[in-house]
């Protein structure tokens, strides 16, 4: 079955990644790195590498640009290692909150609870 707008045939993403299936295990992506483009398209750059530029003008997470090219997630790791390799990408993984005091959560629990 297939839903309308998509179409993920494998001849077509054979295509796209001229006949990779994955990007490496030295891969810097997973789902939640976020994406910067370091430059804009260019006259003859392939269309899913121009759209993934224009999408991480700001920093995008590897799975809005998937969802966004509805292209699967392996698809679309492959197409940012061809832009992080051409250098028109980096990538940047989100930093990790720090643990708050648990004294300070459980003082806010309590106000809380007396609102």
């Amino acid at each position: 079955m297939s839903r309308p707008g998509r179409d993920d045939a494998p001849d077509r993403l054979y295509t796209i990644t001229g006949g990779r299936s994955r990007s490496g295990s030295d891969n810097p992506f997973d789902l939640v790195t976020l994406v910067v483009a370091e430059s804009g398209p260019t006259p003859g750059m392939q269309s899913e590498h121009a759209a993934i530029l224009r999408m991480a003008e700001f920093p995008t997470a590897v799975v809005e640009i998937a969802a966004e090219l509805r292209l699967p997630v392996s698809i679309t790791k492959v197409l940012l290692c061809d832009l992080l390799a051409a250098g028109r990408v980096s990538a940047r993984h989100p930093r990790r909150a720090a643990v708050p005091d648990p004294d300070i959560l459980e003082q806010v629990l309590v106000g809380l609870r007396n609102l």
